[in-house]
C-alpha cells in the first residue's frame, strides 16, 4: 500500500508518519521508485504499537524508541521486551533524602516480595514507587504494615496469574504482544482503580446510610 492508504488505514495523518519514519521509529518501506515506497502489515502492526505507546502510555519520544528497539532486537526475549515497556511506564520518582523511613520502606517492599515468592529485579521502578507510596503514607500519618499491603498483593496476584497474563499474545508479532501489555497494563489499570472506588462507593452506603 502507499502511504496514503497506510494514513488511512491506520488513522495516522501523513505528516506524522513521515515523522515516525525520519525519527526511525517506523521502519522504511519497499522503494519502488525514487518518489514511491510501498507498505504492508507490518507498518500498520508498529503505527499501533507507536499510537499506543504514545497516547495510551504517554511516553515521550526517547523512551519510544528505547521500546521500539527491544521490539527490534530479535535476540531479545518476550519477558525481557515486556519488561523494557513495563518500566518505561513508570513514572520518575522525585528526588528524596535517604532517610531512614525510605530504607524501612524498601526493607518492606523487599520482605513484601520475598513473602510472596514475585521475581522481580532489583532495579524495578515499582520496586521504588511502592517504597515512595509507603513513605508518604507516613508522612501523612498513617503507618502501613506488611498485613495492610498483604491485601492488595493477594488481590494483585490472583488478578494477575489467573486473568491479566492470559490477555498477552506472547506467540504474536512482537509489536502486537507490546501493544497489548501496554493497553492492559495502563486501561484496565485505570478500569481497576475506577471500579475499587464505585466499591467503595457502594459499601460505604450499605453500611452508613440510614
Amino acid at each position: 500500500m502507499r502511504i496514503s492508504q497506510l494514513s488511512a488505514e491506520s488513522g495516522v495523518p501523513i505528516p506524522t508518519i513521515k515523522y515516525y519514519l525520519r525519527e526511525g521509529l517506523l521502519p522504511q518501506g519497499e522503494q519502488t521508485s525514487a518518489t514511491r515506497a510501498e507498505y504492508g502489515r507490518a507498518h500498520l502492526r508498529r503505527l499501533r504499537l507507536i499510537r499506543a505507546l504514545l497516547e495510551v502510555g504517554r511516553l515521550p519520544v526517547a523512551a519510544i524508541r528505547k521500546v521500539i528497539d527491544a521490539v527490534d532486537d530479535e535476540t531479545m526475549g518476550v519477558h525481557q521486551m515486556l519488561g523494557t515497556a513495563h518500566y518505561a511506564l513508570s513514572p520518575d520518582i522525585e528526588p528524596h533524602e535517604e532517610t531512614q523511613d525510605w530504607q524501612e520502606a524498601r526493607e518492606m517492599v523487599d520482605q513484601l516480595l520475598a513473602d510472596y515468592g514475585w521475581q522481580v529485579e532489583p532495579r524495578a521502578p515499582a520496586r521504588e514507587e511502592l517504597a515512595q507510596a509507603i513513605v508518604t503514607l507516613r508522612t501523612l500519618g498513617a503507618s502501613p504494615t506488611l498485613a495492610d499491603l498483604a491485601p492488595y498483593a493477594s488481590a494483585a496476584q490472583t488478578l494477575v496469574q489467573t486473568h491479566e497474563i492470559h490477555q498477552i499474545p506472547f506467540d504474536a508479532p512482537r509489536e502486537t504482544t507490546v501493544e497489548a501489555h501496554i493497553i492492559g497494563t495502563v486501561m484496565y489499570g485505570r478500569v481497576l482503580d475506577t471500579i475499587r472506588r464505585l466499591a467503595q462507593e457502594s459499601e460505604s452506603a450499605r453500611i452508613l446510610s440510614t
